[in-house]
């Protein structure tokens, strides 16, 4: 029931900005939260900002007030609008997706494990130049 596809990342000079989408490639009557993560070389998977439905929105600290996360659900696609990026936002984007945002929010905080969620996109690389 779903297949995330990420749009291309892309290479942005530091103080730019660049917005990642992540479709549900395949039809599905429920609804899915996503949540947008990401790893950095010799780094662990973090995360980066959840969409939560009616909870509203969670972002990390070191994205707050740059990064703005957004879900368009007639379209099921989520959107991560990134500004005024830096080197250090250099990774690989990942988004995810389930159908409990609870449990969106436990692997995004390590309490569940990620391989728990319904999906994950394949990973998307953003590198950003100072």
């Amino acid at each position: 029931q779903v297949r995330l596809v990420e749009s291309e990342g892309g290479s942005v000079e530091a103080g730019g900005s660049l917005t990642l989408s992540c479709a549900n490639a395949l039809s599905t009557t429920k609804t899915y939260y996503m949540g947008w993560f990401r790893q950095a070389p010799g780094k662990e998977r973090e995360y980066v900002a959840l969409y939560l439905g009616d909870s509203g929105t969670q972002y990390a600290d070191s994205v707050k007030g740059r990064f703005n996360i957004s879900q368009d659900n007639t379209k099921n696609t989520a959107y991560l609008q990134m500004n005024n990026l830096q080197p250090e936002d250099t990774a690989t984007y990942y988004c995810a997706t389930d159908h409990n945002p609870s449990l969106l929010f436990a692997v995004a905080t390590g309490r569940a494990p990620p391989d728990t969620l319904a999906a994950w996109g394949r990973g998307t690389l953003v590198t950003v130049s100072s």
